[in-house]
């Protein structure tokens, strides 16, 4: 790496600039939790069409030319509002697309929230709320690192803030394709993971894929009297469960033939430290096997996500003839997933119960990702995060999906992508409580003015 022009601000500059505006930026964020923005929900869409116009005027406002765009796919699903804003032109210097989303997931029983939703609450270091920190703090770190450089940034930037990441970025494929020459760019910054622990920064260099599907188990074509007809005929939710069973070993490992997966990873995750994040009963063992951090990240998972069956309390002594489970089972990275699907479904036909009737439709298959640990892109990230935290950043994998970022190394093939993110083991994203680290968003926002002032000089 060469050395830091003369103009070019210090790590230390970059910092008092940060300390002076960062509350202000705080305030960003609490406005951002303001805004419902649930895309799942179509009784949301004015909420959503107000947050994408609310992150157009704040990048506006930091001198950026901002417009919403969306797109029809080819098979007529319209998309949600993304927001595409452009610093203006440095002639000859390279062009950063940093990508986050507005959307935010629903926020479930609300009475098991400890404050408003939809109200940021800042508790000790941390600021609670919906999509602080999934992914408004993603938004937050792009506007904050463009607002505090100002008119030292020495590249071009685009930036792009997506409406739909939480429904699976239906229509992300086609806007690429159709808004390619705006988005084209030479690094792909994408803030929307995780870190290795609050205070410990990473770069994820993995991801699993995910398949989706739906499996209709039938035993009879219609309900029968379970004490008339139960002892030679099992019902199709026992059927369901041995079916279910089936792709697990005896250690609660994967089961399932032709998946793969890498036993080992580069950092230690405490099992106490895990059990304590998933809220583990103490009583309940740790399946599977090789490195725990490894079982997370690059070996192949499966979660039955949805079942349906007669409710406890509509319960008759009937044989079920039938039952309905989905599955999402996590790919190990750089494996194509629709050969995983395959795997799936030839396995869960081959294990049908005493011939019970298993019909297996597949609902998605998103592939996963695995980032160049060679790239100079790369290096200067784990830099600018090691300076910016003051502790070391290492690589980590991230054991859930993000199939867009293939979807940028696909269409943009020359482009380095490099994946970071503010969460943390605590940020309880898509659940109740979510939060944010504050010293962890301030840390992030610096590294990103590092990352952008330092990549001319690769």
């Amino acid at each position: 790496m060469s050395e830091k022009t003369p103009t070019q601000p210090t790590a230390d500059d970059l910092r008092a600039r940060l300390d002076a505006s960062f509350d202000s930026l705080l305030d960003e964020l609490a406005a951002l939790v303001a805004l419902p923005s649930i895309s799942s929900d179509p009784s949301r869409a004015a909420d959503l069409e107000a947050s994408a116009q609310h992150v157009r005027d704040r990048f506006a406002a930091a001198g950026l030319e901002a417009e919403i765009l969306r797109v029809t796919t080819p098979e007529g699903v319209e998309g949600k509002p993304a927001v595409v804003a452009r610093t203006p032109r440095v002639e000859g210097a390279p062009t950063v697309l940093l990508y986050a989303h507005h959307d935010v997931q629903p926020t479930g029983d609300v009475s098991r929230w400890s404050s408003d939703p939809f109200v940021a609450d800042i508790r000790g270091d941390r600021m609670y709320g919906r999509g602080a920190s999934d992914d408004g703090a993603g938004v937050v770190v792009h506007l904050g690192a463009l607002r505090t450089l100002g008119a030292d940034l020495p590249v071009n930037v685009v930036v792009f803030i997506e409406g739909e990441e939480e429904i699976g970025s239906p229509s992300f494929t086609t806007f690429l394709t159709t808004h390619g020459e705006k988005l084209k760019a030479d690094v792909i910054v994408v803030a929307d993971s995780d870190n290795w622990k609050v205070g410990e920064p990473a770069v994820t260099t993995s991801l699993r894929g995910n398949c989706v599907a739906t499996v209709d188990v039938t035993v009879a074509d219609h309900a029968v009297h379970s004490g008339m007809f139960g002892g030679p005929m099992l019902d199709s939710v026992t059927c369901a469960a041995m079916l279910i069973c089936s792709m697990y070993d005896d250690r609660g490992g994967i089961a399932i033939e032709g998946l793969g997966g890498t036993p080992t990873a580069d950092v230690d995750w405490p099992e106490d430290e895990f059990r304590a994040a998933a809220g583990l009963l103490d009583s309940v063992e740790l399946v599977g096997s090789g490195d725990l951090a490894a079982r997370m990240w690059t070996m192949p998972s499966v979660s039955v996500i949805g079942f349906d069956a007669r409710p406890v309390d509509e319960a008759s002594n009937t044989i079920s003839p039938h039952t309905r489970f989905q599955v999402s089972m996590r790919t190990v990275p750089g494996k194509d997933p629709r050969e995983a699907m395959d795997a799936l479904v030839a396995h869960l036909e081959a294990h049908a119960p005493f011939g019970a009737r298993v019909e297996v439709t597949p609902e998605e298959a998103g592939p996963g990702y695995q980032a160049d640990l060679d790239s100079p892109v790369t290096a200067l990230l784990h830099e600018a995060l090691t300076e910016a935290w003051g502790a070391p950043s290492v690589n980590i994998g991230v054991g859930g999906s993000i199939p867009f970022i293939s979807d940028f190394q696909r269409l943009f093939p020359d482009a380095q992508v490099v994946v970071t993110g503010v969460e943390d083991p605590l940020t309880n994203a898509h659940s109740e409580d979510e939060s944010q680290s504050i010293p962890d968003l301030k840390a992030a926002i610096l590294a990103e003015m590092l990352l952008l002032t330092r990549l001319p000089s690769l």
